[in-house]
């Protein structure tokens, strides 16, 4: 486990400097989709200090079977409207909104608490219909519906490329997505600060780092294949 955290984070540093940026504007998401507490628990010994779940009841069992560490949790997953009420409970970091309906359940949720809820748009650069995320031509209207939502903060964008054998190829995509980042910026939108881009996983991350990339959602190198 230290080893392969080690690592990665050398290669994040490595990808980092590649693209002229400081190392330190990238974090390393840990993936633990199906990974029991006690290696997470292992990973957390280890340095690492943001996890990412794809399950609302997966990461609630973790969650309160390693209470007290200074982890913060992402929800990376497909979110259902009918499940928000739990992930602004649960969630510092929401990567996975890509619909009015959802982002306006979050919000009513996340105010019946007191919270000002972190998201994430994710979006659909490869227009596939089979993938979540809204369309590059329907984020501004999007973005638009956030702004008036007043428990949610939009801290930026984020994507998954289809796969593909070669990283270079995923490039593209993420390039993409951190001039989509730079458009949004220049629009002047109230409250909202687009300072992150989660994008890379296992395969990619390093060219999403070298393209802009400032969360990298990674399980495999860490934790080995999944059963």
């Amino acid at each position: 486990m230290k080893e392969n955290l080690e690592q990665i984070w050398a290669r994040i540093h490595r990808a980092a400097m590649a693209g002229g940026r400081n190392p330190e504007t990238v974090r390393l998401v840990a993936v633990t989709k199906t990974v029991p507490p006690d290696r997470i628990k292992s990973a957390i010994m280890c340095g690492a200090t943001i996890f990412g779940e794809n399950y609302i009841q997966e990461a609630r069992e973790k969650m309160q079977a390693l209470p007290g560490y200074p982890v913060s949790w992402h929800f990376i997953g497909r979110l259902q409207s009918n499940k928000a009420k739990y992930a602004v409970k649960l969630f510092d970091l929401i990567h996975t909104v890509d619909n009015v309906k959802l982002a306006t359940e979050l919000d009513r949720q996340a105010k019946k608490i007191g919270k000002i809820q972190d998201i994430l748009l994710q979006v659909n650069l490869s227009d596939d219909p089979s993938k979540s995320g809204v369309r590059r031509q329907d984020v501004f209207g999007l973005i638009e519906a956030v702004t008036r939502l007043e428990n949610l903060a939009l801290k930026g964008l984020m994507t998954m490329p289809p796969y593909f054998e070669d990283p270079e190829k995923a490039r593209p995509f993420f390039a993409a997505l951190c001039r989509l980042r730079d458009d949004i910026r220049n629009k002047n939108f109230p409250r909202i600060t687009m300072e992150e881009l989660s994008m890379g996983m296992t395969g990619d991350f390093e060219a999403a780092i070298e393209e802009g990339a400032t969360l990298v959602r990674i399980g495999t190198a860490i934790f080995g294949s999944r059963p």
